[in-house]
């Protein structure tokens, strides 16, 4: 008898909602359940992660963009027996650090929410947006549009909740090195916010991880590249649905 694929969950960045996994979503809803999770008004990766714990099904698969990533995290440290594989897109493993790059980063993001708060969630996807896609995306007006409308969507104060999460995010490098799932690592290969060098440290914490570069892409991967995130996360996702459906391995 075969086994029904996993379920799989996707999780969204910071600001982001379902549109940013429209096209995966569509793609790998053929093949199985897709669930695009939301997190309400937490303001703590973990209280996410259990936000997302308590609709998920015993045993699924995740796929987590930029802030989604550390939410997977967050749901490996809490349930790593419920989770059969994880791809991970355009995120980062370390924690806020004190001192002078961790001050700047918190005055950066900090920044950001108070443009939201004084000029509204677009005008501040607007700005934000500048470093997070391609340059040559700049001018995509169905690209930029659809990215600003989908931060228009949230309000400034589950910006600034979740901006407080990520800026007391933990180091996940214990979680990466302790992960036994099959798992995929994404990234645009001109990422300015979570590098490519970034990805391929986390890619050597994972045994037997796969790394995949995305070309002329910058950190909205599953937007600017939707087809090739779509058959990266295809590829990733029948191989570890294939792995499941295999018979266990009898003792020696």
């Amino acid at each position: 008898m075969s086994l029904a694929p996993p379920h799989l969950l996707l999780l969204p960045g910071l600001a982001c909602d379902a549109e940013v996994w429209k096209h995966q979503a569509r793609s790998l809803a053929q093949s199985t359940t897709v669930t695009i999770a939301d997190y309400g008004s937490s303001d703590s990766l973990p209280g996410m992660a259990q936000v997302v714990l308590d609709g998920a099904p015993e045993r699924f698969a995740l796929g987590g963009h930029s802030m989604g990533g550390r939410v997977a995290f967050e749901i490996l440290r809490r349930a790593p027996e419920r989770v059969v594989g994880v791809g991970l897109l355009d995120t980062g493993h370390r924690g806020w650090v004190p001192g002078e790059a961790g001050e700047r980063e918190r005055a950066e993001r900090m920044a950001f929410v108070e443009l939201a708060r004084t000029q509204g969630m677009r005008a501040m996807a607007r700005s934000w947006l500048q470093r997070m896609v391609h340059p040559a995306r700049l001018a995509d007006e169905s690209l930029t549009s659809a990215i600003v409308e989908m931060f228009g969507r949230k309000t400034p104060e589950i910006f600034a909740a979740q901006i407080q999460a990520l800026l007391n995010r933990p180091d996940a490098t214990p979680v990466l090195q302790g992960l036994r799932c099959p798992a995929m690592l994404l990234c645009g290969r001109e990422d300015a916010w979570s590098v490519l060098a970034t990805h391929r440290e986390m890619a050597a914490l994972i045994p037997g991880s796969k790394l995949v570069v995305i070309e002329n892409c910058g950190h909205m991967a599953p937007m600017e590249r939707p087809e090739e995130v779509t058959a990266a996360m295809t590829e990733w996702f029948a191989s570890l649905a294939r792995a499941e459906a295999a018979p266990p391995r009898r003792p020696a």
